[in-house]
């Protein structure tokens, strides 16, 4: 099932959930960086995702993989391109966020195929904007 954001108050704001940014960046023009930020100035335990970054990022720690984040994950929102997002699939299935957040450009006809066959039921939208905070 796709399931599109309407527009709802699906926000944590402030009440210590754990969000894993996937395809964060050092980079503050990349939304990737943009919902690192924006997670944390929202008060989510931010974790950004990245197998090449070291250190962190706007205040929140940096992981190479889903599985070094050593909580459960309230919130999952990706930043690949679908090619990549798809191999990531499994890990985060095995991560179980309550929420998964896929974001424009991340997704196409092959990585929601691939998402709904997996079981997941991700929400294609722009999680930065559904936690109040503009891109």
């Amino acid at each position: 099932m796709l399931a599109l954001w309407r527009g709802g108050n699906l926000k944590a704001h402030g009440t210590g959930k754990v969000v894993a940014v996937i395809g964060a960046s050092m980079n503050p023009a990349k939304y990737g960086h943009r919902s690192v930020r924006a997670h944390v100035r929202q008060g989510y335990t931010t974790y950004a995702v990245n197998p090449n970054l070291e250190g962190t990022i706007e205040g929140a720690t940096t992981v190479a993989r889903l599985e070094d984040i050593p909580v459960k994950i309230d919130r999952v929102t990706l930043y690949l391109p679908p090619e990549l997002g798809i191999k990531l699939l499994p890990s985060i299935k095995a991560a179980a966020p309550d929420e998964f957040w896929v974001n424009p450009g991340a997704e196409d006809d092959d990585f929601i195929e691939k998402a709904e066959a997996a079981g997941l039921d991700p929400i294609y939208a722009c999680s930065i904007l559904d936690i109040g905070e503009r891109p």
